[in-house]
């Protein structure tokens, strides 16, 4: 291994604990776990659905799912209604006070990306893209081969 890959491996990790503080300060204003927060942005995104779709989004079980619920659903984020077709399922959407929280996310996001990349030209941007796209695959395939275990990765 040459002396810049475990520089950058450094810089990396480096990223990841200023990006997971970042997040966690956020979301601790908000009275969230990191998993709470995930349900709200995964609603955001996807809008409305169902808690067993969300399990299988969150690669976690449905009681996990059901307590994360429970809890964003105390707090006002979000709101459970009856399937219209499978009497079974409940639909799980974001309230109002959850959408708002989202959107904030989202404009923030955008600020920062604009602050984080001024003055880097859309050549580098692409080179960057494409090299964190390659290091996150290598990191799948390692983990999908049974080389790091995960267990159930939400927690309420």
């Amino acid at each position: 291994m040459r002396v810049e890959d475990t520089e950058i491996v450094d810089r990396l990790f480096e990223l990841a604990v200023v990006l997971n503080d970042l997040m966690s300060r956020r979301l601790a204003d908000n009275g969230l776990t990191p998993a709470r927060g995930e349900v709200i942005w995964l609603l955001h995104r996807h809008g409305r659905l169902t808690q067993r779709e969300l399990s299988e989004i969150l690669d976690c079980t449905p009681r996990n799912v059901t307590g994360l619920v429970d809890a964003l659903e105390e707090a006002g984020f979000v709101a459970r209604t009856r399937h219209p077709i499978d009497r079974r399922a409940v639909l799980v959407s974001l309230t109002t006070r959850g959408q708002t929280l989202a959107a904030g996310w989202g404009a923030d996001r955008d600020d920062g990306i604009a602050r984080l990349f001024a003055g880097t030209s859309s050549a580098d941007l692409a080179t960057f893209a494409t090299v964190l796209g390659r290091v996150l695959a290598a990191l799948r395939t390692t983990m999908s081969e049974g080389a790091l275990q995960s267990g159930d990765r939400r927690n309420a």
